[in-house]
């Protein structure tokens, strides 16, 4: 079946050009929107852009029929009450609770006997609902609560700290905090955190992070007066993180250059007040903590495993030991549990959590509901602990497990407005171009008759050893129950089998993703679920590069293309804020070899103007400081300016948000509809 065509001719908002060439490794290459990169906020010319651009996919959009209908059904959907993971805390549990539609997860606390309590809300902190309660650690006694404020979605994040009984916020104030976590010290008398210095005036969303400090804060005291616990300036590329071990006796400071796995960890005794000194040099492997008994420290980690095996360290010697060996799955994750290790495993990218003694027998396997994920199991003394479970039709169930007895117990359950034995979900695997077996997950409603094609959403991602299992979303329910079948492929690149799975779709070898994607898309047309004209794709960050390079390589196998928060210019990535990072997975354009792989499949710069392509939606965000919404507004234009058939390409740029993290309830929905009314028009899903 044919999908409908847009009306003809489009006319999109004048964009002005500049002559602007560089020349790269000797190769000239012209870049004629460089003005798209200047900050919003602060060049009239890019907001008067962005203006322009976002009444024309306005005016656009409006004319797409369904589109209420489907933002009123996606507000249904989401009008469900759903739950965090508990932190426990003594006989204390901290989680977030959303009632439904309010903007922002609401962060609750509750002891035995008595109701749960509300201790934060931020839906006040701003009137569009933009401001966000973002990372957030209790005090190990359960009697502080420090908690990251993120205004706008931005990176930066201001600390702040409530006391628990009263529900009243202290003096301290924490400023220029970024890509932080908060470890509390085991009396409860200060954290740890990590900081850039405050960037130059109007640079605060453009700048480059670098020499990351990592800082202890004293309780009661200003933040002038806290003490630099670690730095290297002089590898002012290295950021830093910090771990508080449970029984409080180990600082860990986990160093990284970017975004690969690759780290150094550095230790001290608190016990002993010991200056930081290195356990594990180099940034060679990945390194992280999954518990500790004395001078023990457990790492689960890729050393001689590329799917990883969990090791003891010596903190007095750094000798290593194997514990638990590398199996057929991927581990994920890892944490002591009272005297037993939870090690989280992807099989075929679908969770598997096994239990092991300290000796790293297995001693049982969690019971879990089906074909899904799984996630949280925080570490601790007791072997109580807490897990969501949660698949594409079926929401985030809150369960308790006890690892010495192997008993697990739903605790919280969402009631939603549809019946999740509805819908199925089924894993299968289809040949790269290279050979590869690649797996990708089909979910669809029961009902649906599969002798017939069908409009269908392909989602990737393939890079920075992230994994992609199983997940509900709700806008996702809604385009299945709309009738149409959702897919999730595994690309390379990710991690869903370990190192090697992340090697083989990174750097020289980042083609392999794109063949991936597109023979994940070849693969359901040859099973006859779908056709050119009934797919649409979508990815966001790396995968918005995914679906520009997609569309750019293979236009006539795509009917939509929804590519959002997308790195888009491979050749200037790593001159703003966190791109400098992404060069483990990306190369560096500085360096000619790379230079030569990314120019060649950068979405900016290889649209074949003369060529017919799908109808592409690209969304970004104003306040996007992790991927600069320039390079979204430079692909778009040069989109435009092409001569691309009679499809529209517009761009939806959000006022107050970022690059996904913080963004209310009603700015989602409201993106939602928009996305599935365009991907749903054009493969013939909405009428």
């Amino acid at each position: 079946m044919s999908a409908p065509a847009a009306a003809a001719p489009i006319t999109y908002p004048a964009t002005a050009t500049v002559a602007q060439t560089d020349i790269q490794h000797g190769v000239p290459v012209a870049d004629p929107y460089r003005w798209l990169e200047n900050d919003v906020r602060t060049d009239p010319k890019v907001a008067a852009w962005v203006a322009a651009q976002n009444t024309a996919t306005d005016a656009f959009l409006a004319t797409l029929p369904g589109r209420e209908k489907i933002r009123a059904r996606l507000t249904q959907l989401w009008n469900y009450e759903r739950f965090g993971v508990p932190r426990l805390r003594g006989t204390t549990q901290f989680y977030t609770r959303n009632s439904g539609l309010q903007n922002q997860a609401v962060l609750y606390v509750e002891q035995p006997g008595t109701p749960a309590r509300i201790l934060l809300d931020p839906n006040p902190w701003a009137k569009d609902g933009a401001t966000a309660l973002a990372e957030w650690e209790p005090s190990e006694d359960g009697k502080c609560l420090a908690y990251a404020v993120q205004d706008g979605g931005t990176d930066w994040r201001t600390i702040k700290v409530r006391d628990v009984a009263t529900g009243t916020d202290l003096t301290d104030t924490i400023e220029w905090a970024k890509f932080t976590g908060i470890a509390w010290t085991r009396d409860g008398g200060g954290f740890y955190y990590s900081r850039f210095a405050a960037p130059a005036p109007g640079e605060k969303f453009q700048s480059t992070n670098l020499n990351q400090h990592l800082m202890f804060h004293r309780l009661g005291t200003a933040q002038a007066a806290d003490t630099l616990v670690y730095a290297t300036p002089d590898r002012p590329k290295l950021g830093h993180g910090a771990q508080v071990t449970d029984d409080g006796r180990w600082l860990i400071i986990t160093s990284s250059a970017g975004t690969d796995a690759r780290y150094e960890v550095t230790i001290a005794d608190l016990a002993r007040a010991e200056k930081p000194r290195t356990l594990i040099p180099g940034l060679d492997h990945s390194w992280n903590l999954a518990g500790t008994r004395g001078t023990t420290l457990y790492f689960v980690t890729d050393k001689d495993a590329p799917r990883y095996r969990l090791v003891a360290v010596d903190a007095l010697t750094a000798k290593l030991t194997e514990v638990i060996p590398q199996g057929p799955a991927t581990i994920t994750g890892a944490a002591m549990s009272g005297n037993r290790f939870i090690i989280e495993t992807l099989s075929d990218a679908k969770s598997v959590v096994d239990v092991h003694d300290l000796t790293g027998k297995l001693a049982g396997t969690v019971p879990l509901p089906g074909i899904g994920s799984a996630s949280g199991f925080e570490g601790g003394d007791t072997p109580l602990t807490y897990f969501a479970f949660s698949s594409f039709a079926t929401p985030a169930t809150i369960w308790s497990y006890d690892s010495a007895t192997n008993k697990a117990a739903v605790i919280r359950t969402p009631k939603v407005d549809f019946d999740p034995a509805d819908y199925t979900v089924s894993q299968v695997f289809f040949t790269s171009k290279d050979g590869t077996k690649v797996p990708m997950f089909i979910s669809h409603k029961k009902s649906l008759d599969l002798t017939k094609t069908h409009p269908t959403l392909l989602y990737g991602y393939g890079g920075f050893n992230v994994s992609l299992p199983p997940g509900f979303s709700a806008s996702r329910l809604a385009w299945m129950e709309m009738g149409g079948i959702f897919v999730q492929a595994n690309l390379r690149g990710g991690g869903e089998y370990g190192a090697e799975w992340h090697d083989a779709g990174r750097l020289a070898k980042k083609q392999n993703v794109f063949d991936d994607f597109t023979g994940a898309a070849e693969a359901l047309i040859a099973k006859g679920l779908t056709t050119p004209q009934q797919l649409a794709i979508q990815g966001g960050s790396n995968g918005g590069l995914l679906v520009g390079a997609a569309v750019n390589q293979r236009p006539d196998l795509f009917a939509a293309a929804l590519p959002a928060v997308g790195v888009m210019d491979m050749l200037r990535f790593n001159r703003f804020t966190a791109g400098r990072y992404w060069v483990d997975d990306y190369g560096d354009p500085a360096n000619a070899a790379d230079f030569k792989t990314l120019l060649a499949y950068s979405p900016y710069h290889n649209i074949r103007s003369g060529t017919d392509y799908p109808a592409i939606l690209v969304t970004t965000a104003d306040t996007d400081d992790r991927v600069v919404p320039g390079h979204s507004f430079k692909y778009t234009a040069a989109l435009q300016a092409a001569k691309l058939g009679d499809k529209p390409h517009f761009i939806r740029i959000e006022t107050r948000a970022g690059h996904g993290s913080g963004k209310p309830t009603d700015k989602i929905i409201a993106e939602a509809a928009d996305l599935w009314a365009f991907a749903g028009h054009f493969t013939g899903l909405t009428k």
